[in-house]
């Protein structure tokens, strides 16, 4: 079994579970105790898991929490670019799209500047700033107004009211919680309504989503998985979680495999 592997199977046993201890991961695995710790190490400083003596436990991560966009920028980065290329797979010159707010589609913006005559809607001030930068003359960047998230988002009654006339080709979510049930959530309620105003400017709409944002439920749903025509991930995802969202979402794309 590869690193990544192991380390998705323990983490998704520490959401499952609650804990674990590194014997017992020893015993289960079949390598040795300094292996079990580097993969520890690794899943605690992606944030998935919290290290204690002797193991392992759950991050708390409540309905309501919201990181700032600097702390977010950090965490799975590699997961992020392998989504964000794959992704950007999808846009073709000339169209429309949006991106919401998150370090997902800020990263996405990055490989998009490239991208002739594009027009991009935004409530997300680094996605905007990312296109400012690039200098192109032939790509139309339109930024909502609205009241400032801890991620940077443009959200609240100002953004909803100028997204109303706005009609795009697709759009480019990014979230916080992915779950089979509750499905796309958020942990900000004006947040929820500014995202919702985007999904419905939109004809076509892809998620995109680290495979960590698996089983997190924020306090808002934004929308259903059978809602997102595309939902695009990273190689980290479980495959009970894979085999839900195939069920449920029109498309799901694992950054970096093949998904003929």
């Amino acid at each position: 079994m590869l690193a990544q592997q192991r380390q998705a199977v323990i983490a998704e046993r520490v959401r499952s579970h609650g804990a674990v201890r590194v014997a017992e991961l020893v015993e289960e695995f079949g390598v040795s105790d300094m292996t079990i710790r580097r993969d520890l190490e690794t899943l605690a400083d992606r944030g998935l898991v919290s290290k204690v003596h002797g193991g392992a436990t759950a991050v708390d991560i409540g309905s309501t929490d919201e990181p700032g966009f600097a702390a977010k920028s950090v965490r799975q980065k590699e997961a992020k670019e392998a989504i964000a290329a794959a992704a950007a797979k999808l846009v073709t010159p000339g169209q429309a799209i949006a991106l919401s707010g998150g370090t997902t589609t800020w990263t996405l913006a990055h490989h998009l500047v490239g991208v002739a005559g594009l027009t991009v809607v935004t409530n997300s001030v680094p996605v905007a700033d990312v296109f400012y930068r690039s200098g192109r003359g032939d790509q139309t960047v339109i930024l909502t107004g609205g009241i400032r998230t801890p991620s940077d988002a443009l959200v609240g009654p100002f953004a909803v009211a100028s997204l109303k006339s706005i009609n795009v080709d697709t759009l480019f979510l990014g979230v916080h919680g992915v779950n089979a049930t509750a499905g796309f959530t958020t942990p900000n309620l004006m947040e929820s309504e500014t995202d919702k105003a985007l999904i419905a400017a939109a004809r076509k709409l892809v998620v995109v989503a680290d495979s960590t944002k698996w089983e997190i439920v924020g306090i808002r749903t934004i929308a259903c998985p059978d809602d997102a025509d595309v939902l695009v991930t990273d190689a980290g995802l479980p495959e009970e979680a894979r085999a839900a969202l195939r069920e449920a979402v029109g498309q799901l794309i694992i950054a970096g495999e093949d998904n003929r």
